[in-house]
């Protein structure tokens, strides 16, 4: 079986550029990665080593890219012992990363209205692809992201009006709104201007509110907890709207090896056992929740 993978991770020490802790646990690395960064796409991740003193790698999502920069930016969440370590970590220092890793979000040319949903640590691919779909004129995406705890940024009121949402719901993420991307924020917590229940509850909100015309450009990419993106899949469904799902599962190797992240997957032969890191992270939502 030919190594699909091959020549397309690379290992590299990374300077950590930045590094700035928000509520929630919640951290923002910038690293210096140049082949990475020449390579990454939306729904790439890198396998990451934590500390010297712990060998096995954590499998984290690219939030953004600048390729002629050279660096890639990671958001994640201390919770456990890795992420601890890699929380201590300061500019200057080097850290061994593989990447990038992993199928990438496949956006259709004929679907204008991409719809991203992103929940928790699933934010970032949401970032990265809102930022590639943005510069193509004649797409328009929409981004919807959750959280339950504070959001790793300020949320501030948008400048941009997204028809079809309940009134008062206004918060956004200021990147995405200086990018000129609409995007609401969805939490069961009491934020100001964020809408009070789960993202696909708002992401139905706006799709109920298209005409056929409109609904014929829809598609989704999601990306967050297990039970997010299965409520997701259903929702498209429902709708009959294209989805596609970056799966969040736990990694050992990162590159396809050892087997240890694979997941049931219904194709035309048949159910396979597909392994996220290098057959995904990125997969039709049908076919993984059918």
């Amino acid at each position: 079986m030919k190594k699909t993978h091959r020549d397309t991770i690379f290992l590299e020490d990374a300077e950590i550029l930045s590094h700035q802790a928000f509520a929630g646990e919640q951290f923002i690395m910038r690293l210096l990665a140049p082949h990475c960064a020449a390579r990454a796409l939306p729904g790439s991740f890198v396998h990451i080593t934590c500390d010297p003193q712990l060998p096995l790698r954590r499998p984290i999502s690219i939030m953004r890219s600048a390729d002629k920069a050279g660096w890639i930016e990671l958001l994640y969440k201390r919770v456990g012992r890795g992420t601890d370590l890699l929380s201590q970590r300061t500019p200057g220092e080097k850290i061994s990363l593989l990447g990038p890793i992993g199928t990438p979000f496949k956006p259709s040319p004929k679907r204008s209205k991409p719809l991203l949903i992103g929940g928790g640590v699933g934010m970032p691919p949401m970032v990265f692809l809102a930022d590639v779909l943005r510069r193509e004129q004649e797409r328009q995406p929409f981004v919807i992201l959750g959280s339950e705890v504070p959001f790793p940024f300020k949320p501030t009121p948008s400048q941009i009006i997204v028809p079809g949402l309940p009134d008062g719901v206004i918060a956004s993420m200021p990147l995405l709104d200086d990018w000129g991307v609409g995007c609401r924020l969805a939490s069961l917590q009491e934020f100001p201007g964020v809408f009070r229940g789960y993202v696909t509850e708002l992401a139905e909100r706006w799709i109920r509110s298209l005409n056929l015309q409109a609904l014929a450009e829809v598609e989704i990419f999601a990306c967050g907890p297990h039970p997010m993106l299965e409520a997701v899949a259903q929702l498209a469904a429902a709708h009959d709207i294209p989805c596609q799902v970056s799966l969040e599962e736990f990694m050992a190797c990162g590159v396809g090896g050892c087997a240890g992240c694979v997941v049931e997957v219904q194709t035309p032969q048949g159910t396979a056992m597909k392994r996220v890191c290098v057959d995904g992270p990125v997969f039709d939502a049908q076919t993984v929740f059918a």
